[in-house]
């Protein structure tokens, strides 16, 4: 499972991106990957399609525009590597 460490670079990127993402596509779901704008989707299942097939297991940032970034409490992180 990746972890912010692994997608700092994507989340810079996103960041760099995000008043013009936000301008014209909010509440689409973007795809970075290697620092790059891969591409935006309509929904989520549409995005994680594409990753999986261009980049497998990642690191890759799948990410709703305009929504607030979740941030997941370490006990379930852990819970969910270990499952």
């Amino acid at each position: 499972m990746p972890t912010d460490k692994d997608l700092t670079k994507e989340i810079e990127t996103y960041e760099r991106m995000k008043v013009e993402l936000e301008a014209n596509h909010t509440g689409k779901w973007v795809l970075i990957h290697d620092q790059k704008l891969i591409a935006v989707y309509d929904s989520f299942e549409r995005a994680a399609e594409e990753a999986v097939r261009q980049f497998g297991a990642g690191p890759y940032l799948i990410r709703q525009i305009g929504a607030p970034r979740i941030v997941l409490p370490a006990s379930v992180v852990y819970r969910l590597e270990r499952a």
